[in-house]
């Protein structure tokens, strides 16, 4: 009689299992062929739905980022880029210089003069805005008459095009007919020069850019302050804690989460926010609140000959400071516990 081992035959007489050949053929399990075919078939509806959205974003912001970059390790200019004149075809004629425009850029004091500025503008924008929003908020988020009329006039900036508002303000900073003006000369203060001086042009744009940013935050604040429990607020007061005591334990913490994701996307937008530095002062007077963004735009359609490579560098640099700075604002959410 044949003992019975307990194993399958194949595993009894020492021949090579499955798993065995399938390691030592060295396929994986995990990525059968059709597993792609698979998911095609069974969310092929997700796929079209998604497919056409992805095309727009890779004609519209892929192939010029692309474009750009390569760009920027040209020499390219107004002059030596390809042309067509009524009928003449002029080729282009650029080359590669490989990393001069960045040698350039970073050896250049103008780089450095307009990255304090921007830096300046972001950070002064951001915290204007985001203490306004915070302190418009919790009064909003109480019980008092009139609540949402004051929450749509709040609101309005948000809903007015960007330029409208920006040529509004430009009417009203006018040194000599503006509303601003008129109502100092009527206090026996003499005119003062907002969109003519340096100190009051970087006020000025500070102040339009933190009137429209008010409501972006307002709205996220309002929301985040309604998503906090009450019962935390009341046994707090149980307990015997004041009200900035509240504030300081209970709000700030309920807010971090939503805080650090509209601190961070405001700080991009600010960063190159164009309209309101470009419609107002046009970086002036001279270059006093030009930033990056809009000194780029110079180089590629105000000065002449237009230098595309350069401007495509600084777009370039302006991108790569832009990640940097969520990789670096991402990790240190993650150091005190907010991921997202």
């Amino acid at each position: 009689m044949t003992a019975d081992t307990g194993r399958p035959a194949a595993a009894a007489t020492g021949a090579p299992s499955a798993r065995g050949r399938g390691h030592r053929t060295g396929k994986s399990r995990s990525a059968p062929p059709g597993r792609l075919r698979r998911a095609l078939s069974t969310h092929w509806y997700a796929w079209s739905m998604v497919a056409p959205v992805v095309i727009v974003i890779g004609v519209i912001i892929g192939y010029p980022l692309v474009r750009g970059a390569y760009l920027s390790t040209t020499d390219a200019n107004e002059a030596n880029v390809e042309r067509h004149i009524g009928v003449n075809d002029i080729p282009a004629t650029y080359k590669s210089v490989g990393l001069d425009n960045y040698r350039s850029i970073l050896s250049d004091g103008v780089f450095w003069d307009r990255l304090t500025w921007t830096v300046v503008w972001t950070v002064s924008c951001v915290a204007l805005s985001f203490t306004l929003g915070l302190i418009l908020a919790n009064m909003l988020n109480r019980k008092l008459a009139g609540r949402s009329l004051y929450r749509m006039a709040l609101i309005l900036p948000w809903a007015v095009p960007a330029f409208v508002s920006v040529f509004t303000w430009r009417l009203l900073f006018n040194e000599k007919s503006g509303l601003l003006n008129k109502i100092l000369a009527g206090g026996g203060i003499d005119a003062v020069p907002w969109l003519n001086d340096p100190t009051w042009a970087k006020i000025s744009v500070v102040t339009v850019n933190v009137w429209l940013g008010v409501p972006f935050m307002l709205v996220a604040m309002l929301g985040g302050l309604q998503s906090i429990p009450g019962e935390l607020y009341e046994a707090a007061e149980m307990d015997g804690a004041n009200a900035w005591q509240r504030f300081r334990h209970i709000t700030l913490p309920g807010l971090r989460t939503v805080s650090s994701t509209v601190i961070l996307i405001s700080g991009i937008w600010t960063f190159n926010m164009f309209p309101v530095i470009y419609l107002l002062t046009r970086g002036g007077p001279g270059d006093a609140t030009e930033i990056l963004v809009t000194y780029a735009y110079r180089l590629s359609f105000v000065v002449s000959p237009r230098d595309f490579a350069g401007s495509a560098a600084w777009g370039v640099l302006i991108l790569l400071l832009l990640s940097l700075i969520a990789v670096a604002y991402r990790r240190a959410l993650r150091k005190q516990g907010e991921v997202w």
